[in-house]
């Protein structure tokens, strides 16, 4: 990894990194490749939620023992997570196991909680502030570790329930409470307090938060790691497809607001020929897969079964594969993910007139 210099003939990368319960495995398998190729530098990595978990555990092996222990620190936390859920009443029907169905949408377990999360406010739904993800966070990671990792800079938002503006946390800072922050649904669990400030997850803000990277100006190849839908093939039909959908909607619309702004200053960039400027103009590049992500649904984001989880792993592992098959030549050369493409509706702006730029008629 990055450590201020650049090792001879290896490339370097930012990483964003999109949160989405336990979808995030998905960014598991992602960084285990990524991690597994020994041409490639990651010098940064924003993350929200999920997205921040791996982050972070990326960060304290990485330090600890390297590349593979990085990998390790991914494999044991999601191992652990898959542990805790054995004890969990969010679990697969037998017909949905036996159907091979992800989903929990017929899960008693389930149903029970999403009706009494509309009901009842989390502070008295769980008084005694009970949060096994948190113990199990404490238990995995060393944050004296991750804060003195100097091989990648990790950046964790949260969402400032007061102001709604997104926060960064970053190293020297962070700890267990900023991670926790990052992933808070309000829904779920009471806002999280840091420094006399209540947050929630950070996706309500920025999922993930793209401006520390396109601040770090160590490196100019920025690569999303998306979990989650933009579009969705079919409208959605029945009360709870339409509020997954909304969720889906909030959850994207921070990304889509800042990928539009980049789009924005690469145009300007080019029509001003602000070449103070161009150390900004970050080369874009998405692994995503489309097809894949819309087979998920919704309520599978809670489903943490070993089974599901390890699928997950692995369909992320094909997606980084491709994308470096693919794409490899182009890091450090020009951007992958067409911005043009996606938002062929943003204006183009017009050069600025000489006399403008030099105040004189």
């Amino acid at each position: 990894m990055a450590n201020g210099t650049q090792r001879e003939g290896r490339k370097r990368i930012d990483l964003a990194l999109q949160g989405g319960g336990s979808h995030g495995a998905l960014t598991w398998g992602v960084l285990d490749r990524l991690l597994e190729d020994e041409r490639l530098e990651i010098d940064a990595i924003s993350g929200t939620s999920a997205g921040a978990m791996n982050a972070v555990m990326l960060a304290d092996g990485l330090h600890r023992n390297g590349r593979d222990g990085a990998r390790e620190a991914l494999r044991a936390f999601w191992e652990a997570v898959s542990r805790m859920a054995r004890f969990s009443p969010l679990r697969r029907t037998f017909w949905d196991r036996l159907l091979g169905n992800d989903s929990l949408d017929h899960s008693p377990g389930y149903l029970f909680m999403e009706g009494l999360t509309r009901l009842v406010d989390p502070a008295r739904l769980n008084p005694l502030g009970i949060n096994p993800l948190r113990d199990l966070i404490e238990k995995q990671v060393d944050f004296s570790r991750v804060n003195a990792c100097g091989q990648v800079k990790v950046f964790v938002n949260a969402t400032n329930v007061r102001t709604g503006r997104a926060k960064i946390f970053r190293q020297p800072d962070l700890s267990a409470d900023t991670l926790m922050a990052s992933a808070c649904l309000p829904t779920l669990f009471p806002a999280v307090e840091i420094d006399g400030e209540a947050y929630w997850d950070g996706g309500y803000s920025g999922n993930p938060a793209l401006y520390p990277l396109v601040d770090n100006r160590g490196c100019s190849d920025l690569v999303v790691v998306q979990v989650n839908p933009l579009e969705r093939r079919e409208l959605p039909d029945g009360a709870r497809e339409i509020i997954n959908r909304v969720n889906e909607i909030t959850f994207n619309s921070s990304l889509v607001k800042e990928l539009r702004s980049i789009q924005l200053l690469q145009r300007l960039i080019e029509a001003e020929g602000l070449e103070l400027e161009r150390v900004r103009a970050m080369r874009l590049h998405l692994i995503h897969a489309q097809q894949e992500v819309q087979e998920l649904s919704a309520s599978s984001k809670m489903n943490a079964e070993w089974e599901f989880i390890s699928r997950l792993h692995d369909q992320g592992r094909a997606w980084a594969d491709r994308w470096l098959t693919e794409h490899f030549e182009a890091i450090g050369q020009h951007s992958t993910f067409d911005l043009d493409a996606v938002f062929d509706d943003t204006f183009t702006p017009l050069s600025v007139p000489e006399h403008a730029k030099t105040g004189t008629r």
